[in-house]
């Protein structure tokens, strides 16, 4: 497949070639690999923010009004909007495309929804290809929204390069939301829906809980920013927040090392999945339940180290 036309649609940030190649990456159409490889060199020039947090702290709404103050001071923004997966046809609900509808029409954004597919760190694990694609098409940031699975974010510190974590003022106490996870992975939390009562004290615990943690002279502390995502409230504060975590990384040669770890992680990933489907394929065949339950009676530990022998005799001759 001629993947020429794609890479020049990029070079135009036309919409509709990009929207078709993401849609082959998505899919694992023939060619795919070879088209992220084509575009490698045309990436790492978009700064990637992530935003996650529980269910309800007003994510999309967040992203929303982000992108419209970041379109408005001239930049473009590509926008990936990871859904629930719809138990019934396996696709994204589409929630948040439906609540960033007012951007649908804005030539400077693009939003593609995706489903989670069952990824319990948010994201999908096609993110990081279809955030190159928007890298490779020249869009100035990119924005990740998760799913918001509150419990398991990890995967979103290494997609990002800013991490945002909303929360909302009953998020619940220290304990729950040390609990969670966020306070390690927030580069920025955002206390959103800041007008109801309580937020007051809500911010104050939360600044708190961050005195606690381990810093010396190059230690990024998190900001707390207050936010009123419905109203606009609080954005200009958010990108300037945002903007200062930029500028600690660049100074402090960090970000550079940050992309680097992703990239070898990334590799590390892809390398993964792939011994893995040639392991199932290969040793144990297309009905992987069915050739287990044959081995029923065999411990876990030593069929795993059994399926794993097998594979390595299957290399070895491949290698005669």
């Amino acid at each position: 497949m001629d993947f020429t036309k794609y890479i020049e649609g990029f070079k135009e940030r036309d919409k509709r070639l990009i929207a078709r190649a993401i849609s082959i990456i998505e899919t694992e159409s023939k060619g795919h690999e070879f088209l992220l490889d084509k575009i490698f060199h045309l990436t790492g020039k978009a700064y990637r923010i992530g935003i996650t947090g529980p269910p309800g702290a007003g994510k999309s709404t967040i992203t929303n009004q982000l992108a419209k103050k970041l379109t408005s001071q001239n930049n473009s923004v590509g926008i990936i909007a990871v859904d629930p997966t719809s138990p019934f046809t396996g696709g994204a609900l589409l929630g948040d495309r439906v609540r960033m509808s007012d951007l649908t029409n804005n030539k400077d954004v693009f939003i593609r929804s995706m489903a989670s597919r069952g990824s319990l760190g948010g994201l999908n694990e096609k993110a990081s290809d279809i955030a190159d694609v928007l890298d490779a098409s020249g869009f100035d940031f990119i924005i990740f929204e998760t799913v918001g699975v509150g419990q398991s974010e990890l995967e979103i510190v290494k997609t990002a390069d800013t991490t945002i974590v909303a929360v909302v003022p009953e998020s619940g106490d220290s304990i729950q939301a040390m609990k969670a996870g966020l306070m390690e992975i927030a580069d920025v939390f955002v206390m959103n829906k800041s007008d109801r009562p309580g937020s007051e004290q809500a911010v104050a615990a939360l600044k708190a809980m961050l005195t606690f943690r381990w810093h010396d002279e190059n230690t990024w502390i998190p900001e707390v920013v207050k936010t009123v995502g419905t109203e606009n409230k609080g954005i200009e504060e958010l990108l300037q927040a945002i903007l200062v975590h930029k500028n600690h990384l660049e100074e402090k040669n960090l970000l550079s090392q940050k992309r680097q770890e992703r990239h070898l992680q990334r590799i590390r990933n892809i390398v993964e999945t792939k011994i893995m489907g040639e392991l199932w394929s290969n040793i144990v065949g297309d009905d992987k339940n069915a050739a287990l339950s044959s081995y029923s009676p065999v411990p876990p530990y030593n069929l795993a180290e059994k399926l794993i022998t097998d594979y390595k005799k299957h290399i070895r001759r491949g290698d005669d």
